[in-house]
């Protein structure tokens, strides 16, 4: 059956993802980027970015046009030399995408391969980096939104610290709703994006970059778009971007972290997407759906799901079906095992879950996959 709408479908996805009406409305206005108010705006913009690090001492924020992951490339571009060597835990689609971009750069890297349903090993971390002493960075990714799941980064942090090296953080999904804090785990770069858990709009990524490392990193870049040394030298010299920006992208990231301050900060963000994730755990498990994690080490950003082993499932017809009601959910990121995945992230509360829920579980009956009698309600309710 499908139902007419009078509103966009709801993203399920770890980005892009909704946004609230205020940010909408922001990328209404038409903006010069030489413009002293849109220089003000970026200043801004990349000041409180650096405050919900506690970096402000220590570390600086360079933007850059484009996904999270051309500024994740700009990081290890400019920010390994070119003799460097990086060690990459791998659990997942996206420390897989580092190794293959470091392939790219030309840098030398050493993958620590790890089952995709566990979390990164801190001490597996340190015994490889005592065992290769060239090594000079390490790549993490905190929340590894291929499955979900989430990585100790205080631990690794520590564990990079104690031997020396420097840390990379791609921190795309946890960034604004898990509490990252510069003083109290050292890293040389946490890169992020505009469209995720900050709430923003998809078109820039940034990097939080110490400052010594950046300044040491003059001549690094393979690239002149992705210099991210040039563009800070840049940025400080004259308030502006290099080259065109995003002014629409900057004005909704403006105006979505102040939503984020009113509504609380990282804490308050954390709270609602965990609620969020609880309920959609529960209200999926009751239809009968399993999650590809354990709860323990599950991010509230987003969950993945087995696929149903039915004859009758086929993810497009599932996709279509869920999709004609109102959300748009992700399909599964793993090679090895079917699944999909449902967001958690964004201008979402668990009523909206429970409608999720609810989509999903009248899709499923249209398959003639879950009974009837299937009804997720009571258990959400009493989980949210």
């Amino acid at each position: 059956m499908m139902y007419l709408l009078d509103r966009d479908p709801l993203l399920l996805t770890p980005g892009p993802l909704t946004t609230s009406l205020r940010t909408k409305q922001a990328m209404l206005h038409d903006w010069g980027s030489w413009d002293a108010a849109f220089n003000r705006m970026t200043g801004e913009l990349c000041e409180h970015i650096v405050a919900l690090a506690n970096a402000a001492a220590t570390h600086v924020c360079v933007p850059l046009q484009g996904s999270g992951t051309f500024a994740v490339e700009a990081a290890l571009g400019t920010l390994v030399p070119r003799q460097g060597k990086v060690l990459v835990p791998n659990n997942g689609a996206y420390c897989a995408r580092i190794l293959k971009i470091l392939t790219y750069l030309g840098r030398q890297a050493v993958e620590l391969t790890i089952p995709e349903d566990r979390p990164a090993d801190p001490a597996a971390i340190e015994a490889a980096l005592t065992a290769d002493p060239a090594i000079t960075h390490v790549a993490q990714v905190h929340c590894e939104t291929g499955t979900g799941i989430l990585n100790p980064l205080p631990d690794i942090a520590a564990a990079v610290a104690r031997q020396g090296r420097a840390l990379i953080v791609d921190a795309m999904s946890s960034f604004g709703a898990i509490e990252i804090d510069a003083q109290r785990m050292p890293f040389d770069a946490l890169i992020a994006a505009s469209g995720k858990c900050l709430e923003g709009v998809p078109g820039m990524g940034f990097v939080i970059a110490r400052r010594q490392a950046l300044e040491a990193s003059a001549g690094n870049a393979h690239s002149l778009a992705m210099d991210l040394y040039d563009q800070w030298v840049y940025l400080q010299r004259t308030t502006q971007w290099r080259f065109t920006p995003p002014t629409q992208v900057v004005a909704a990231l403006h105006q979505a972290l102040a939503q984020h301050r009113e509504e609380g900060g990282v804490a308050a963000r954390h709270a609602r997407y965990a609620a969020n994730c609880m309920a959609l755990r529960a209200g999926m498990q009751a239809l009968g759906l399993r999650p590809f994690l354990d709860e323990c080490v599950q991010a509230p950003v987003i969950v993945t799901f087995h696929a149903p082993a039915h004859p009758a499932y086929d993810f497009k017809r599932f996709y279509d079906g869920v999709r004609s009601r109102g959300f748009i959910i992700y399909p599964g990121k793993l090679t090895q095992v079917e699944t999909f995945r449902i967001g958690c992230i964004g201008a979402l509360t668990p009523a909206d879950i429970e409608k999720v829920v609810h989509a999903v579980g009248a899709t499923l009956r249209d398959m003639g996959i879950v009974s009837a009698h299937a009804n997720p309600v009571a258990v959400t309710q009493e989980r949210v």
